[in-house]
């Protein structure tokens, strides 16, 4: 009995014009260590950026000036607020971690994780900065 199936051939071609989209990479965790520190405010919190209520390209613009501001001002944590969405499925909270991990902020975001549940929980991200160079 053979297991492996049988191939005839070389692979088939993608067809033409096909498009591969790379799944988005996600930013890096935040150290176990320096998370608990956060979340039991040992290491302040100095920023905090709310984006109820806002569209995508407006919280997507807010969010990388703050994350500007915010390391330019020497913070090495900052809190963002999400929110949860309709029922836990928040277009913010989906996208947020994407635009972290965007070749653009990369200079600026040493990790992100999901904020305790004082700070918001599900609905909220705590986002270690780098230092500036």
């Amino acid at each position: 009995m053979r297991l492996t199936p049988k191939v005839k051939g070389p692979a088939p071609k993608p067809a033409k014009g096909a498009v591969f989209k790379a799944e988005p990479t996600a930013a890096p965790e935040i150290e176990p260590r320096r998370k608990q520190r956060l979340s039991r405010e040992r290491d302040p919190i100095l920023a905090r950026l709310d984006l109820h209520g806002l569209d995508q390209e407006r919280a997507r613009s807010i969010l990388v000036a703050f994350l500007l501001r915010a390391q330019d001002e020497g913070s090495r944590a900052v809190l963002v607020i999400t929110g949860k969405g309709f029922l836990g499925d928040g277009i913010l909270r989906r996208r947020a971690p994407e635009w972290l991990a965007s070749p653009g902020l990369r200079t600026v975001v040493a990790g992100v994780s999901e904020a305790h549940r004082r700070h918001g929980g599900e609905g909220a991200l705590y986002v270690a900065l780098k230092k500036k160079a």
